[in-house]
């Protein structure tokens, strides 16, 4: 045998209390959006309320510009007088007195005159060419005196070889300072004896410092001694 089925229990129940919860939603649901609807249109009546009138604000007001102020022309200017000044009359320069020319000279005293002056320039040429010989007088004795004062030293400082003949003459040439000190001797013309050409360079030599002139203007730093043994 087939048993049946007993209902549970309390199913009914619950089943019963289900329906009235969603019963109740359902209600809830509605009425709140009657009510939603209700206060939105409250407030669109409200927003259609009459306009009020906005007046416009009043124009700005433009102020006139000043006139520029009336300038009154200025009277013209009189001219100023201008007085001239007469110039004053010039004083006359002084004039000057030249001396009155020298009246002609005739043709004999102009003849005299350039014979006079051409006789002074003649006789001044002669008194300087007479002074003139008179200085290389002294000048050349001068010369002979200091060439005799350098042999007569050498000759007292010589050694002459024997067997002489004749009385061969030597030149040399002497660099000296200008204290007289032999700096350098050179034969520049054999004697033809070398004997004596070698007695006479070492007397050159211990005569050094040789003798000074009288005269420094005969004074010469190269020399060319000429020497013979004998005196003529």
């Amino acid at each position: 045998m087939v048993e049946e089925k007993r209902p549970e229990p309390g199913k009914k129940s619950a089943l019963l209390l289900t329906v009235l919860v969603h019963g109740a939603l359902i209600a809830a649901l509605f009425l709140g959006v009657q009510w939603k609807r209700s206060q939105t249109e409250a407030l669109e009546v409200e927003l259609w309320s009459p306009p009020v009138a906005v007046t416009p604000p009043p124009p700005p007001v433009v102020k006139p510009k000043p006139e520029p102020p009336k300038v009154e022309p200025e009277a013209p200017k009189k001219p100023d007088i201008v007085v001239k000044e007469e110039p004053k009359p010039k004083k006359p320069e002084p004039v000057e007195k030249k001396p009155p020319p020298p009246p002609p000279i005739s043709f004999k005293e102009q003849l005299a005159r350039e014979e006079r002056q051409a006789q002074a320039r003649l006789d001044a040429q002669i008194e300087a060419e007479q002074r003139a010989t008179a200085s290389q007088r002294a000048l050349a004795n001068d010369q002979i005196s200091y060439a005799g004062k350098i042999r007569g030293k050498i000759r007292g400082n010589i050694v002459l070889p024997p067997g002489i003949a004749g009385n061969p003459e030597a030149m040399f040439a002497v660099t000296q300072l200008p204290t007289g000190e032999v700096l350098a001797v050179s034969l520049k013309r054999s004697s033809g004896n070398a004997a004596l050409d070698a007695a006479i360079e070492r007397a050159i030599l211990k005569s050094s410092p040789l003798p000074k002139p009288d005269n420094p203007a005969v004074f010469y730093r190269e020399l060319e001694i000429k020497y013979w043994p004998f005196e003529e």
